[in-house]
C-alpha cells in the first residue's frame, strides 16, 4: 500500500515539474500576446485622437467609435455587424412582421450588394427584382465599397418616396435602372391555398407568426377540402424565402416529423453545440410533401428543406438553395444598440453543412423565363372528332361518366394553365398526383 501511495506521489511531483517546465514558455507567449494586443489598442487610441484633433472636418466621437466597431464586425463575415439603436429597433420590428422599405433581403458578396430574394407582394417584387441581382447604385450613387448596413441605409426612406436602383443581372448585357416606390412592408408569413386536391403552403419568411400561420392555414384548407382524406398531399413553397428565426425553422420542421434530429449547431467550443429534435405529431398526417426551393431560399428555409430531405419526409424540387449555413446571435449592448455576431454553423440531421453549398434538390427543375411574345399568335381552337359535322355520338357512357370525364379534363386544363404561370409549382403538384395514383386510399383524380 505504501509503495502504491509513493508511486502516486512520485507521479504527481513529476507532473508538477513537467508542467512547470512547459508552462514557462506558454506563460511567456501569453504575456507577449497580451502585450501585443494592448499595443494595438494603444495604436487605436492614437489614431482616434489624431482623427478627432486633425481631420479636415469636425467629427462626432460616437460616430467614429460606432464605425470602428462596425468595421471590426463586418471584417469577420457578411452577416456579422453592429446595430445602432435605430437599426436594432427596426430589426425587432421586422421580426414581428411589419417594417418600412423596399421588400428585399440582401447580402454582400465580394464588396457587391446581392439580392438574396425579393419578398412576395412588396414594391421590389412588383418592380421585378430577382434573386441573384446585384445592386450597384442607389439614386445614381455608387454603393461599391460601402458596408452592407450603409448600403441598406441608403435604400431606406420615407414611405411613398421614390428610389432608383441600378441592377446588374446575369444574362442581361448591361446594367439597368429600376424605379421603386418605398412602402410599409407587411409580411404575411404563410399563404395557404388549394390547387385541385393539393394544399399549397407559401412560406415567405420565418418570423414570430410563421408556425401559427402555417398550422392555421393547413387546418383551414383541410377543412374546406372535406377532411385529410380528400387531400393528396402538401406543397411547402420556400422559394425566395430568405430565412429568419431559427426557432421558427425548428417548429416548421417539427410540424411534419414525428421523431429524430431536426438540426444541430456547432460553435468554436464543442460544448456550446446544440441539437434540436422533433416531437411526436405530423400536421400532414403522413401525406406526401414536396418542398420547393431556389437560389433565394436561405438560412431557415434551408434548415427546413434539409431536415425534411434527410428524413425522407419530403421530395425537394427546384434549384440549389442560397447556402447560408451560419447562425447569428443578436447580443444587446449598452446604449440600446446590439451586435449581430456569427456564433455557430448549423448541420442537417445527416451531419452535412450547407454553408456555401446549399441544399441540392432531389429533382432539379428550372423555372423557365417568360418567352417573348410573338407578333402573330395562332389562337384558333384545336379541332377534334366531336367538331366534325355528322360525327357519331358516344352512347357507351352514362351521363355521370361523361360528367366525370369532363371534370377530370377541366382539372388537367387548370394544371396546364398553372404550368404556364408557375412551372415549378405545377411540377410539384404533378408529383403529388403521381404519388396519390399509387395510393388506393387517396382521393380520386
Amino acid at each position: 500500500m505504501k509503495k502504491f501511495v509513493m508511486a502516486g506521489l512520485a507521479g504527481t511531483v513529476a507532473g508538477i515539474i513537467a508542467t512547470t517546465q512547459i508552462a514557462g514558455p506558454l506563460l511567456a507567449q501569453e504575456a507577449e500576446s497580451k502585450a501585443d494586443v494592448y499595443q494595438q489598442l494603444d495604436l487605436f487610441g492614437d489614431i482616434f485622437e489624431r482623427i478627432r484633433a486633425q481631420y479636415v472636418e469636425e467629427v462626432e466621437p460616437e460616430e467614429l467609435i460606432e464605425a470602428a466597431i462596425d468595421g471590426m464586425l463586418t471584417s469577420l463575415d457578411p452577416h456579422s455587424s453592429y446595430l445602432s439603436p435605430d437599426d436594432a429597433e427596426q430589426m425587432r420590428v421586422q421580426t414581428r412582421g411589419e417594417f418600412g422599405g423596399l421588400g428585399i433581403e440582401v447580402t454582400q458578396e465580394e464588396g457587391f450588394v446581392k439580392v438574396v430574394s425579393p419578398i412576395d407582394d412588396t414594391p421590389a417584387d412588383e418592380a421585378g427584382i430577382e434573386a441573384g441581382d446585384f445592386i450597384t447604385h442607389v439614386d445614381g450613387e455608387s454603393i461599391l465599397g460601402l458596408t452592407l448596413d450603409k448600403a441598406v441605409e441608403l435604400m431606406r426612406g420615407p414611405v411613398g418616396s421614390e428610389i432608383v436602383i441600378t441592377v446588374v443581372r446575369e444574362g442581361e448585357p448591361d446594367p439597368f435602372d429600376v424605379t421603386i416606390i418605398r412602402d410599409t412592408i407587411k409580411l404575411t408569413a404563410v399563404r395557404a391555398r388549394t390547387e385541385g386536391t393539393s394544399v399549397v403552403m407559401r412560406v415567405t419568411t420565418f418570423n414570430d407568426q410563421t408556425f401559427p400561420n402555417l398550422q392555421a392555414g393547413m387546418e383551414e384548407q383541410i377543412e374546406e377540402a372535406g377532411g385529410i382524406d380528400k387531400v393528396n398531399g402538401f406543397v411547402l413553397d420556400l422559394r425566395n424565402n430568405p430565412g429568419g428565426l431559427l426557432t421558427q425553422a425548428i417548429k416548421v420542421s417539427d410540424a411534419f416529423l414525428n421523431e429524430g434530429e431536426i438540426v444541430s449547431t456547432r460553435g468554436r467550443d464543442p460544448q456550446d453545440g446544440e441539437r434540436f429534435n422533433a416531437t411526436p405529431g405530423d400536421l400532414a398526417e403522413g401525406k406526401p410533401i414536396v418542398v420547393l426551393i431556389n437560389g433565394g431560399s436561405a438560412s431557415a428555409s434551408e434548415i427546413v428543406a434539409g431536415a425534411l430531405q434527410d428524413h425522407r419526409r419530403a421530395i425537394v424540387v427546384g434549384t440549389k438553395s442560397f447556402g447560408k449555413g451560419s447562425v447569428q446571435t443578436v447580443m444587446p449592448l449598452r446604449g440600446d444598440g446590439a451586435m449581430r455576431l456569427t456564433t455557430s454553423r448549423y448541420y442537417t440531421p445527416s451531419g452535412r453543412s450547407i454553408q456555401a453549398l446549399g441544399v441540392s434538390p432531389d429533382i432539379i427543375v428550372e423555372q423557365p423565363r417568360p418567352a417573348p411574345e410573338t407578333e402573330e399568335e395562332d389562337d384558333r381552337p384545336a379541332r377534334s372528332e366531336a367538331d366534325l359535322r355528322g360525327s357519331l355520338n358516344n352512347d357507351s357512357l352514362s351521363e355521370d361518366e361523361i360528367r366525370q370525364i369532363e371534370e377530370d379534363r377541366a382539372k388537367a386544363e387548370a394544371t396546364a394553365e398553372l404550368r404556364e404561370e408557375d412551372y415549378q409549382l405545377a411540377y410539384a403538384i404533378d408529383i403529388l398526383k403521381g404519388l396519390s395514383a399509387f395510393n388506393p386510399d387517396g382521393p380520386s383524380q
